[in-house]
């Protein structure tokens, strides 16, 4: 489809993750709706092991959106994810710049390059076309702080001696547990501690940053963001979509059609969440004590040692407990893929035991839906010390529950059905101050992207310094 004339183009390089391309491809989508004087290309990198980008619904046709598919990343060894990281990006640069010189001939302005947080050492290119760099972050507004207190972290002192201590970190109200930080940040050797200071680094040489995130969600993270580049909180930033074409959706929803209101939990655990046999178990034995309503979205992990996306079980008799289908026949359905955002939206479900993700907890508030924090990997950990300590709309399972993705099983560490049932029985019978402090968070959140919102006036902002600098 032939392009729509406009006044400025922005480059947009998304990291390939499912939560970071798809979000990154929503605000490309806002901005490109908000303003036709702005086209958008996203450059779509890939991983080795991952087709995320064919099964994400991000290639849609617009006149001032397009995509350009880089070629495939082929790492040379066996790589820590810190060297990794690096490598990958290093050789994604060549093709953005190949890329990014042909887009110069074209009659249009460039106006500059949109990275993830992940992607600053894009940066380099932008400069060499004398382009300013933007960020758009896909996480929360406490987790940019967090990347940028790094700096101060000792990594060696806190992994050998004080897992157990505290950190004060401003974009926090509470003090900060060291056992929730990001494994990444305590990986001296490995080079991942090294990556988030470049990232922090990276950051706070930027023109700006897009958060997806809202003020009335993180007003003290956001406050705390002082001495960098301007902030433009303009979330929350979702793809609320859902493909019903997709063979179990129209299924899952009849089920749900038949539930009565606020009465289900749903269990799922993002694009990387599975867990092994004995996990499974205990999920199990803890739906079947408490007696509710259930829809458990299980995934099937990847060969032990293997980074991929987990796929769904031909039959989930198969790891779950003898007898736990019957038995449970009438009051829950276990599915493999889930379509979230329609789920959460739907009037039958009435909590979330949920990985913490940054989208799901978006879309969560979004729906009015409250969850039941199991972080696993990530800034996870985070989002949920954020939404249970701090702002008091979530309850806890296990916060502190990590899991490595190399590993079908996690060492053996497991969150038992006790411990399960005890927050699926807080998260859907505790009380009416969390559901209450939800629905009001929800309302919030849909208050602010639209015209007069703390977000629609952010991106705004943040537009009109794009077109300036276009000028």
């Amino acid at each position: 489809m032939e392009k729509m004339k406009a006044e400025a183009e922005l480059v947009f390089i998304p990291f390939p993750g499912t939560g970071h391309l798809v979000s990154t491809v929503e605000m490309a989508k806002k901005i490109i709706s908000r303003d036709d004087r702005i086209s958008v290309t996203v450059l779509v990198m890939k991983f080795p092991f991952d087709s995320t980008h064919k099964q994400s619904p991000i290639h849609e046709d617009h006149q001032r959106l397009r995509f350009v598919d880089l070629p495939k990343y082929k790492p040379s060894e066996e790589q820590t994810s810190g060297i990794f990281m690096a490598d990958f990006m290093n050789s994604n640069k060549l093709h953005v710049r190949d890329v990014v010189s042909q887009m110069t001939a074209e009659p249009i302005r460039l106006a500059g390059f949109v990275i993830d947080m992940f992607c600053t050492s894009m940066m380099d290119v932008a400069d060499e076309f004398g382009l300013p760099t933007y960020v758009f972050f896909t996480s929360s507004a406490a987790f940019l702080g967090l990347v940028l207190h790094h700096h101060r972290l000792d990594v060696s002192d806190i992994k050998n001696n004080h897992l157990d201590a505290e950190l004060s970190v401003a974009a926090f109200a509470n003090p900060f547990p060291v056992k929730l930080l990001p494994t990444v940040f305590l990986d001296k050797e490995g080079g991942g501690s090294a990556m988030v200071l470049n990232i922090a680094r990276g950051l706070k040489q930027t023109r700006g940053i897009m958060v997806n995130t809202f003020a009335e969600l993180e007003s003290h993270a956001l406050d705390s963001l002082t001495n960098i580049p301007p902030v433009y909180p303009v979330g929350p930033v979702l793809n609320l979509k859902t493909d019903p074409h997709h063979h179990p959706f129209e299924e899952i929803m009849r089920w749900l059609d038949d539930q009565p209101p606020s009465s289900v939990v749903f269990l799922c655990f993002g694009s990387m969440g599975s867990f092994g046999g004995d996990q499974v178990t205990e999920i199990a034995r803890a739906l079947e004590k408490s007696g509710y309503r259930f829809l458990w979205s299980l995934r099937r992990p990847p060969p032990k040692g293997k980074i991929e996306i987990p796929g769904d079980y031909e039959d989930p008799d198969q790891i779950l407990p003898e007898g736990f289908t019957e038995r449970t026949a009438e009051i829950g359905k276990v599915i493999g893929w889930a379509p979230q955002v329609a789920v959460l939206g739907h009037a039958a479900v009435g909590g979330f035991v949920s990985h913490c993700g940054w989208n799901s907890t978006l879309e969560s508030l979004w729906s009015g839906v409250p969850v039941a924090a199991w972080p696993m990997y990530a800034e996870q950990q985070m989002n949920a010390f954020e939404m249970v300590r701090e702002l008091g709309l979530a309850v806890e399972i296990k916060i502190d529950y990590k899991r490595d993705f190399k590993a079908a099983e996690n060492d053996g560490v497991l969150v038992t059905a006790e411990e399960i049932e005890s927050g699926i029985r807080q998260l859907m019978d505790g009380g009416d101050e969390i559901r209450e402090k939800v629905k009001e968070m929800s309302g919030k959140s849909r208050a602010a992207v639209i015209e007069g919102g703390s977000s629609y006036n952010s991106l705004g902002r943040f537009i009109e310094d794009v077109v300036k600098n276009s000028t």
